[in-house]
């Protein structure tokens, strides 16, 4: 297939997957950094949180701002800041430098998706729109399982410098694919039906008022943060349950990536479903629900004997899971309290859920702790899904023509 004939909306999701693509190198990159730069746990700590501090402390903001200086422009300004933290990664001496350019990776990676879903709007026909934002869904899982699968190879024939540059290379690359590709705002207005709002936003504050005194922006941001804390917290410490279960360290880190990769599963049935007509209220039922039921297989002390039930569980945990996200993106642009907070709206919803990721790992982390093992960390992710079912009943009723 040629390059120019790939649907805008299909680049726009790939180039979100790229933007995932520097958020997952670092899991795998650490033990390298550790060796080559003197990386203390300590640090290592930081450059896994950099980003989640990011979003948690100015999602909203940024996604104000993309609301106001152009949903194209602010995708390849983000995939711009990539390539240029990972070209800077050359010059790397000292894991401060490297803190430092983790920075900006967060600002361009929140620059890069925040305004996706309002420009995969712009870019189909609204009659399309959900099964688009499914595969929006999926981009986070999707690039973090190809960095988990790819990093240590590629690490290994041309070091952690040659990955960071194949990563800032491929930004680049996205960068000018997206300006060739997707037209200019006015000019995709022209073509396009997008309301006058759009295209003359409100100033920022009042786009930031208007998302934050509306309701259904808090409700799906919650929601989708009450379910992204406990993923990552169940995907994030699996290869440590992995190897404690007797499996070894390349085998714990291909089973986790297959885990992680599932999701990605889930992400696109629920735009299939939602299409057909199922309500995102429903198909959260099932996710939160599904939540409940494979955690307590996977961690409770009645499968303690069984690792391969436990892995399974775990897989089921993330598949159907991934129904949430997809749900959640979908319905995002409904809960927008109008057409041009799209993206403020997609920030407070990134906003939170990097909340949940930045306290929830720590939290189960400390509980099993506390507890002496993994056999109680299934009362918390419940505890997460029950709130979110009680969110997801709150959710307005959509007929599938809505959407």
């Amino acid at each position: 297939m040629h390059l120019s004939r790939i649907e805008p909306a299909l680049l726009v999701i790939l180039s979100g997957v790229v933007a995932a693509l520097h958020i997952g190198k670092m899991p795998v990159a650490i033990p390298v950094l550790r060796e080559a730069l003197g990386v203390s746990l300590v640090e290592a700590g930081f450059l896994l949180a950099t980003v989640q501090f990011a979003g948690m402390s100015v999602g909203v903001l940024i996604g104000t701002a993309t609301d106001g200086i152009g949903l194209r422009r602010s995708v390849i300004a983000g995939q711009l800041i990539l390539a240029a933290a990972g070209l800077g990664g050359l010059w790397v001496q000292r894991p401060e430098a490297l803190l430092l350019f983790r920075a900006f990776e967060g600002l361009g990676f929140l620059l890069a998706v925040l305004s996706a879903p309002g420009l995969i709007r712009q870019l189909v026909p609204r009659a399309q729109l959900t099964p688009y934002l499914g595969l929006w869904g999926a981009y986070m899982a999707t690039g973090a399982s190809l960095a988990l699968l790819g990093g240590p190879s590629i690490m290994s024939l041309i070091g952690w410098r040659g990955l960071w540059l194949l990563l800032g290379m491929l930004s680049a690359a996205m960068a000018v694919w997206l300006g060739m590709s997707i037209p200019p705002d006015a000019r995709r207005r022209e073509a396009m039906p997008i309301p006058a709002g759009q295209a003359d936003p409100d100033p920022w504050w009042q786009r930031l008022r208007l998302t934050l005194s509306s309701k259904e922006p808090w409700r799906v941001a919650i929601a989708f943060a009450l379910y992204t804390s406990q993923w990552l917290a169940v995907i994030g410490f699996l290869p440590l349950i992995c190897e404690q279960a007797g499996f070894s360290k390349p085998a714990a880190g291909a089973l986790t990536a297959f885990a992680c990769f599932v999701n990605v599963c889930g992400s696109i049935a629920a735009g299939r479903l939602l299409q057909r007509g199922v309500s995102a209220r429903h198909l959260l039922y099932v996710g939160y629900g599904s939540l409940m039921v494979s955690a307590f297989l996977a961690f409770h002390l009645l499968t303690a004997d069984l690792p391969l039930l436990r892995y399974l569980a775990v897989v089921l945990y993330s598949a159907i899971g991934g129904l949430i996200p997809g749900s959640l993106f979908a319905e995002v642009v409904h809960a927008a309290p109008s057409e041009g907070t799209v993206s403020t709206t997609v920030g407070w919803m990134q906003q939170c859920s990097s909340t949940g990721q930045f306290f929830g790992p720590p939290a189960v982390a400390l509980l099993a702790a506390e507890a002496g093992g993994w056999h109680l960390t299934w009362v918390a992710t419940g505890a997460c899904s029950v709130l979110g079912l009680i969110l997801a009943s709150g959710l307005a009723s959509r007929p599938a023509g809505a959407r």
